[in-house]
Order: structure tokens, then sequence, then C-alpha cells
């Protein structure tokens, strides 16, 4: 899954945002005959089924106006979850001190899995602590990046 295309989240943001909800970032998987826009929304009370339908209609209707995406594809418009995808930079800041499981795109120091202690944001690397061990991993390696939920 693409995360966070940019240009997607430029043009739906401010749709989102103007219903009163936060964006948390964007999906976009395409394939040769449907394709899968996922988008994740939050608000500080929760999210609903009904907070879900809301956006896909503002966001659909958006999307048909803009047709910012060729050919057919479905669109998703979910809450992050427990296990919330990490998006942008400000969220390795804003979720220091949780787990975390980060898939990078190639290997960084001999590995592409990291699952361990957010430890935070230090210029354009998120800083995590697996086994006891820092590894600064670039954003812009970073192919997912989940918080793992504690129970």
């Amino acid at each position: 899954m693409s995360q966070q295309p940019a240009q997607l989240r430029e043009l739906i943001e401010p749709a989102v945002a103007g219903l009163g909800y936060e964006l948390v970032g964007v999906e976009y998987r395409g394939g040769s005959t449907n394709g899968l826009l996922r988008i994740y929304i939050d608000h500080e009370d929760g999210i609903t089924l009904e907070d879900c339908q809301a956006v896909s209609h503002q966001v659909s209707g958006l999307l048909d106006v803009e047709d910012p995406i060729h050919g057919h594809y479905a669109l998703e418009v979910s809450s992050p979850g427990l296990d919330r995808p990490l998006f942008r930079a400000q969220d390795y800041a804003r979720f220091a001190g949780q787990r975390v499981k980060m898939r990078m795109h190639g290997l960084v120091q001999g590995r592409r899995n990291f699952t361990g202690l957010l430890l935070g944001l230090e210029g354009d690397n998120a800083i995590v602590e697996v086994d006891g061990e820092e590894f600064e991993l670039p954003l812009d390696q970073v192919d997912q990046a989940r918080l793992i939920p504690e129970y």
C-alpha cells in the first residue's frame, strides 16, 4: 500500500477538516482493474460509522469533480484504530513512548522490520529502540508504521 500520496492528501484534507475531523492519513493502492483509496480520519470524541459515511460522501463528491485517480477504485473511510498507522513526521513525535512496528522499503542496518519503543523524531529520522539498541530510521524509507496496542 502506498502511504500518504501528497497530492491526494492536499486535495482531501480541507474537505475532511471542514467537516470537523482530523485527516490522519491517505493510502492508495492502484491495480490493473481496481484500486483502493483508504482514508483514515479521527476526532477527539472518536469515530462512528456515521462519521465515516459523512466523510465518504463529501470526499466522493470531491473526487468525482477533481478526478485525480484514473480508472476504477474503491473509497474506504476508516478510524485509525488501536494499531494506528503513522504517516507524518509529527506522528512520530506525538506518539513517542509507545510501541511501534515499522517496515522499511529496503534494508536499514541489515534489516527491514523493526518492532520496539518509539523514542521520537530526530530530524528526518524516527528513533526506535529494539532490544536495547537504538535505530535511526529515515522517514522517506518507511513502507509502513503502526502503533502496537497495549491491552
